[in-house]
């Protein structure tokens, strides 16, 4: 239907615009978008089909941030190699779970990424951090938590990303938040190929989501660059909408949860 199609659409648009802005919390509207505004009613699939979708996105916005060279290559590769086998583990495991349970699990995830948005990382800065025994002893554990957290809930983690490269490593805001998408890429990936061999993918959904997501990642990668100065207030107002996303999808699986008892 027309409809559907253009939902599908501009909520890729919509995930684009805030993956190539934020990096860290993207992706996170992906699967509630698919769910309310677009109408796809297996939570599975929602989860299945905009991980796909969200891994193309994340691989479309990484290229812009690419070129100026603040995506810190060897801390960025590791990381994300290390969170892959914690995706391929949490997506195998929230296969098992119910569809209610699922989304109300997911509802508390983004009130805690929401949250965690409010506060500004830390760390010492270093815009010219080099990998070194110390950073990955640090990072690959940590890979491996952000990987499974990604895969069980079929989000990128940036939100986890950000701040643990952050702390890990010393690189800057800008360094993190770029680097931070390749990860995503690399952990929506792998748990979108789990639900894809499980049959909850939806290619031609994915495929509306990624074109209107390809252009919201170019988008969003502008924006990003005029925001500059304004990062923290803006993510504070992103981490806003996340919060009251949570409630909204929180109320709705307890209402599921309660319907199915």
């Amino acid at each position: 239907m027309p409809i559907v199609i253009l939902a599908a659409i501009l909520s890729g648009v919509v995930v684009g615009v805030f993956l190539g802005t934020f990096g860290g919390g993207g992706s996170v509207p992906a699967a509630p978008l698919l769910i309310y505004a677009v109408g796809v009613n297996d939570p599975h699939v929602a989860i299945g089909t905009s991980a796909a979708a969200v891994a193309a996105i994340a691989a479309v916005s990484v290229i812009g941030h690419w070129r100026p060279k603040r995506v810190k290559r060897p801390c960025a590769g590791i990381f994300a190699l290390a969170g892959i086998a914690g995706s391929i583990a949490g997506s195998q495991l929230a296969l098992r779970v119910d569809g209610p349970w699922l989304l109300l699990a997911f509802s508390a995830v983004m009130a805690a990424i929401g949250l965690s948005m409010f506060r500004k990382p830390k760390g010492l800065v270093d815009p010219d951090v080099r990998i070194t025994a110390a950073i990955m002893a640090r990072i690959v554990p940590l890979g491996v938590l952000t990987g499974l957290a990604a895969g069980f809930f079929g989000i990128g983690g940036g939100f986890l990303i950000v701040p643990g490269l952050m702390s890990a490593t010393g690189m800057t805001l800008s360094s993190a938040m770029a680097s931070s998408l390749a990860s995503v890429a690399l952990f929506v990936a792998t748990t979108s190929a789990n639900y894809a061999l499980a049959g909850y993918v939806d290619l031609k959904m994915a495929g509306l989501l990624l074109a209107g997501g390809t252009v919201g990642g170019v988008a969003g990668v502008q924006v990003a660059k005029v925001l500059a100065g304004r990062v923290s207030l803006a993510r504070k107002g992103f981490a806003a909408m996340i919060v009251g996303v949570a409630g909204y999808v929180g109320w709705n699986a307890v209402l599921g949860i309660a319907a199915t008892s």
